[in-house]
C-alpha cells in the first residue's frame, strides 16, 4: 500500500506484522527499520516535523524557513543515514541544523548559523554530515597570518562558514558544516607540515666570517619581485666568536650556500694581507698602542700552541704584524695574518664607537662674615713720661709726636759771609718742616683719631669698628667626553716675586716674577658606570687676593679633591669649609689697667671676630646622542638671552637710544641657532621695512 508521499511496508514471511501504511512514505523491516522518502512540493516545515516524528526528535523551526521542497530517494535508508539525509536536504535549500546539548536540533537559515549558539566540537568528535559546528585548530609551524586568506577562498562563507585567526596564540577558528570544516581542517594540517629544519655550521680558515655572509646574502637574495620561494633562499648567519657560519633552510638551498662558503673559504695567495680602518671617533694614535698589545699577546698565544704541539714554525709562517697610524686621515694601516686581522678588527669595531659626554655643573658658595672692635688711649709729658700701645691699629703716640715735631717750620740763625760791608752780619732763615713721617702714620690711623695736648701733656684716643660680610657665588659648568679631563679657570693672573738680586754697587738689580692663577677652578674627571651613575674625581678651588704683606701679597686659597658617585642629573655636595676665628687682644699698665672705668685710661682693647662658610655642589648630566646636546644647550643659550632681553628693556644710563648686543632667538631645539651675522642682517631688513 502506497500513499501520495511515503510509504513503510514489511518484508513477505513475516505473517504477525501487518502493513502500515504511515504519511512519511518511508519503509522499514523488522528487526531493522528502513526509510525511504519521497516529497513532491512539499512545505518544508511539514518535512522537518515528519522527519522529526520518524525519528523521535525534538526540533525547533526558525520563522524564517518557508519554501517547498522536491526530494525522492529509490534505496532503503537506516536511521543513521535518513538523519544525514534529512541534514543534505535542509544544506542545499539554504538552511542549517543546530544540535544543542540536551538533544534539541534547530534549524536556522545557514547564513545565521554562525552567530547562534553553535556548538564547539574537538578532534576526537569531530562530527560529520551538515551539522553546524565550530572547531579550533592549533597551526604549529606557518603563520595563520598568512593561512587564513588561502582557507577562507575553501570555505563556504555563504552558507554560513565562517573563518578567523588569532595571531597572537597562531590558532584558526572554523565554524560551517561539519564536513565543510573537517575539509578545511584537513587542509590546513597538510599544508602545516614542520620543512628541513636541519642546521650546518661551516668553521673557516682563512675568511672571515662577517665578509663571507655579506657576499653569499648578496647572491642568493631575492631581487624583491618574489621570483623565488622564500624556503628556496637559504638562511646564513655570522658566528664571529669562533669565526664560524651557521646555515639553515632547505637541503638543496642549505647544500649550495655550503659549497660557495667552502669556494670563497681559500687561502690568500701571500702569508698577509694589508687593510686600512678608517675611525670615526678614536683617534688612530692612541689605538696603536692598544692593538700591538694585542697583535703580541696573539702571536704569544699562537707559538706557545704550535710549540705545544711540537711543530715548528717557520720564517714564511710566521708573517709580522704591522700596525702603522696615518694621522691625517685619522686612519689604520694594519698588515697581519688572516687570524691576527680579524682578531684586530673586532676589537677596532668595538673601540671606534660614539663616546658619551657628561655635563659637569657647579656651584660654588662662599658667605663670609667679619666684624672687629678697637678702643685704645696713648698719652706723654714733655718730660719723657708715655704710656704707649701698639696694638691692632693703634698709631703709637711716640712716633706720632716725633713726626709732629719733625713737620713744624723752624727759624735758624745764621751769619752773612757775602761782600765786605756786611761780612758777619747776623740773619735769620725759615726751615721748612719734613711731613714725610707724619703723612706715613696718619695714613696708617683707620677709624677715630683725637688728640689734645695741655701744658706740657699730650693724649691721643682711637677707636674704630670694622664689619664685613661677602657673598661669593659661582656657578661654572664644562662638558667632557666619558673618562676624559677637563679644566677651566674664572679668574685673573696675579705677579708673584719669587727672588731678586742686587750687586754692592746696585748697579744691575733685577727680580724674577712668577704669575699665579686666582680664582674659581674646577678640573674633573668623569667616568661612566654601568647604568646611569657617573664617577667624578674632581679638584675643586676658589682663590682670592687677600691683601699686602712685608714681604708680598697674601692669597686666600680653599680647595677640594676627592671622588665622588653621582646619579645622572642628581646632586652631590661635597664639602662644607666653615672657619670661625674669635680674637681679642687687651695691652694694658699693670695694675693700672685693672681698675674699674678708670683702667681703660691705662690700656688697649682690640677684638676681632671672622666667620668663613663655602659650600659646592656638583650636578653631572649623561649626554649620550646630540638630541640631548641640542636640548642642554638650547636651555643656557634662552637663558643668557632672557638675561640679555631683560637688560635691553632696563635700558643703558646716560645712552637711551642705544640697545645693549643680544645673542640671536633660537626656538627650536633641534636645529642651530642663526649665526649673529644673520642675526644682524635680519634686524636691519625688519628696521628697512620698518
Amino acid at each position: 500500500m502506497t500513499t501520495k508521499r511515503n510509504h513503510r511496508t514489511t518484508k513477505a514471511g513475516l505473517a504477525k506484522y501487518a502493513a502500515l501504511f504511515l504519511a512519511a512514505g518511508l519503509s522499514f523491516t523488522v528487526p531493522a527499520v528502513e526509510y525511504a522518502a519521497n516529497f513532491k512540493g512539499t512545505d518544508i516545515n511539514e518535512f522537518i516535523n515528519i522527519v522529526g516524528k520518524n525519528l523521535n526528535k525534538t526540533i525547533i523551526i526558525d520563522p524564517n524557513v518557508r519554501g517547498n521542497i522536491n526530494v525522492r530517494s529509490y534505496e532503503l535508508m537506516d536511521e543513521k543515514i535518513y538523519y544525514q539525509f534529512f541534514l543534505n536536504v535542509l544544506e542545499v535549500y539554504g538552511y542549517a541544523v543546530i544540535e544543542m546539548d540536551s538533544g534539541v536540533l534547530k534549524v536556522v537559515r545557514s547564513s545565521d548559523g554562525k552567530k547562534a549558539n553553535v556548538p564547539l566540537v574537538k578532534d576526537e568528535e569531530k562530527g560529520n554530515g551538515d551539522v553546524l559546528v565550530t572547531r579550533v585548530v592549533r597551526v604549529k609551524n606557518v603563520s595563520v597570518q598568512e593561512l587564513g586568506p588561502l582557507i577562507r577562498q575553501f570555505s563556504d562563507q555563504k552558507d554560513g562558514g565562517h573563518v578567523t585567526n588569532l595571531n597572537s596564540a597562531n590558532v584558526m577558528m572554523l565554524t560551517g558544516h561539519a564536513s565543510s570544516v573537517n575539509r578545511l581542517v584537513d587542509i590546513i594540517r597538510s599544508v602545516d607540515q614542520a620543512g628541513d629544519r636541519h642546521v650546518d655550521i661551516v668553521k673557516l680558515k682563512h675568511a672571515t666570517a662577517q665578509d663571507v655572509v655579506s657576499v653569499v646574502d648578496n647572491i642568493f637574495k631575492d631581487s624583491g619581485k618574489g621570483t623565488i620561494p622564500e624556503f628556496l633562499i637559504p638562511k646564513v648567519v655570522a658566528d664571529e666568536r669562533t669565526n664560524s657560519i651557521i646555515v639553515s633552510g632547505e637541503s638543496q638551498a642549505r647544500g649550495r650556500a655550503i659549497e660557495l662558503i667552502k669556494r670563497l673559504d681559500g687561502e690568500l695567495e701571500s702569508t698577509g694581507n694589508t687593510q686600512v680602518f678608517y675611525l670615526n671617533y678614536a683617534k688612530a694614535e692612541e689605538l696603536v698602542k692598544v692593538l700591538q698589545g694585542v697583535s703580541k699577546s696573539l702571536q704569544e698565544e699562537t707559538q706557545g700552541g704550535a710549540n705545544a704541539n711540537g711543530a715548528r714554525r717557520t720564517s714564511s709562517q710566521k708573517g709580522d704584524t704591522s700596525i702603522e697610524a696615518h694621522q691625517d686621515s685619522n686612519a689604520l694601516v694594519i698588515t697581519a695574518q688572516p687570524d691576527t686581522m680579524r682578531s684586530l678588527a673586532s676589537v677596532i669595531e668595538k673601540l671606534d664607537v660614539r663616546r658619551a659626554q657628561v655635563l659637569v655643573e657647579a656651584i660654588v658658595v662662599e658667605v663670609f662674615e667679619g666684624d672687629g672692635i678697637n678702643f685704645g688711649l696713648q698719652w706723654i709729658s714733655k718730660e719723657g713720661g708715655m704710656l704707649q700701645f701698639n696694638n691692632g691699629t693703634s698709631v703709637p703716640i711716640g712716633g706720632l709726636a716725633v713726626a709732629a715735631e719733625k713737620a713744624r717750620d723752624k727759624t735758624i740763625e745764621k751769619v752773612y759771609t757775602g761782600s765786605l760791608t756786611d761780612t758777619n752780619k747776623p740773619y735769620t732763615e725759615t726751615q721748612v718742616g719734613d711731613l714725610t713721617a707724619l703723612g706715613q702714620l696718619v695714613g696708617g690711623i683707620n677709624g677715630l683719631a683725637a688728640g689734645i695736648i695741655r701744658n706740657d701733656w699730650g693724649a691721643i684716643v682711637q677707636a674704630v669698628s670694622t664689619d664685613t660680610n661677602s657673598n661669593i657665588l659661582a656657578t661654572p659648568s664644562v662638558t667632557t667626553m666619558d673618562n676624559e679631563e677637563a679644566s677651566m679657570i674664572v679668574g685673573q693672573e696675579v705677579p708673584i716675586i719669587t727672588g731678586s738680586t742686587a750687586s754692592t754697587t746696585n748697579s744691575n738689580p733685577f727680580q724674577t716674577v712668577e704669575r699665579q692663577e686666582v680664582g674659581i677652578k674646577l678640573k674633573v674627571t668623569p667616568q661612566i658606570n654601568d647604568g646611569d651613575a657617573v664617577q667624578l674625581t674632581i679638584e675643586q678651588e676658589v682663590s682670592s687676593v687677600s691683601g699686602a704683606t712685608a714681604v708680598d701679597i697674601s692669597i686666600n686659597k680653599r680647595a677640594i679633591s676627592t671622588t665622588v658617585i653621582a646619579d645622572d642629573g642628581g646632586m652631590v655636595v661635597l664639602g662644607g669649609l666653615i672657619d670661625e676665628d674669635v680674637q681679642e687682644s687687651v695691652s694694658k699698665v699693670p695694675i693700672l689697667g685693672d681698675i674699674p672705668v678708670l683702667g681703660h685710661l691705662f690700656k688697649s682693647t682690640s677684638t676681632s671676630k671672622r666667620k668663613r662658610n663655602l659650600l659646592v655642589f656638583i650636578r653631572p648630566t649623561i649626554v649620550r646622542d646630540s638630541t640631548r646636546m641640542n636640548e642642554l644647550s638650547h636651555g643656557k643659550y634662552n637663558f643668557i638671552r632672557g638675561e640679555q632681553v631683560k637688560q635691553r628693556e632696563d635700558g643703558i644710563d646716560l645712552m637711551p637710544l642705544t640697545d645693549s648686543p643680544m645673542l640671536p632667538e633660537w626656538n627650536d631645539k633641534l636645529t642651530l641657532p642663526p649665526t649673529y651675522e644673520e642675526y644682524l642682517k635680519q634686524q636691519n631688513d625688519e628696521q628697512h621695512n620698518d
